[in-house]
């Protein structure tokens, strides 16, 4: 496999790009209000993750990908969606797990993340991507990037949520 630097570029200057606005916009406004109304949105957006799934589809994808990064990822990316759906549920209900549930799919949708880049960086030719070249590039930064965001709210001290 031919080494393409345009992936790796436009994933770092994305993951750059999302961490300024996080840094100078949203944490500012997660952290002025209480924790389940912060996690809520990043919860969410986390739950479209299924469409990870798009991985396993030549048609999406140019070529059919390496099983080594195309099925992980997308049952990665599936697990983490119903986890991020789950937490979210829990928190909306006020459940005693909410919490804990929060960081195992936080712990579990960033290990899936970084498995799935080391994998794909290793197996996978972008250009094999197809339309699926939007979401190493463009939505995984963003996703580590709340990810983190994640980390720093269930750090803080639990405010009256």
């Amino acid at each position: 496999m031919e080494l393409n630097p345009l992936l790796p570029l436009n994933s770092i200057l994305s993951l750059v790009s999302f961490s300024l606005m996080g840094r100078w916009y949203v944490m500012p406004w997660l952290r002025s209000v209480p924790r389940v109304q912060a996690l809520t949105p990043l919860l969410l957006l986390h739950s479209f993750r299924h469409i990870g799934m798009a991985f396993l589809l030549p048609g999406v994808t140019a070529t059919a990908l390496d099983v080594r990064f195309a099925n992980p990822a997308a049952y990665g990316d599936l697990l983490a969606a119903l986890l991020a759906l789950l937490a979210l549920l829990a928190l909306r209900l006020r459940w005693t797990l909410a919490i804990p549930l929060v960081r195992i799919f936080n712990i579990v949708g960033s290990v899936d993340l970084l498995n799935a880049l080391w994998q794909g960086f290793q197996h996978v030719s972008a250009g094999n991507l197809g339309a699926m070249y939007f979401i190493p590039a463009v939505v995984v930064p963003a996703l580590l990037v709340t990810h983190y965001m994640i980390y720093r709210l269930l750090l803080l001290p639990s405010q009256a949520d």
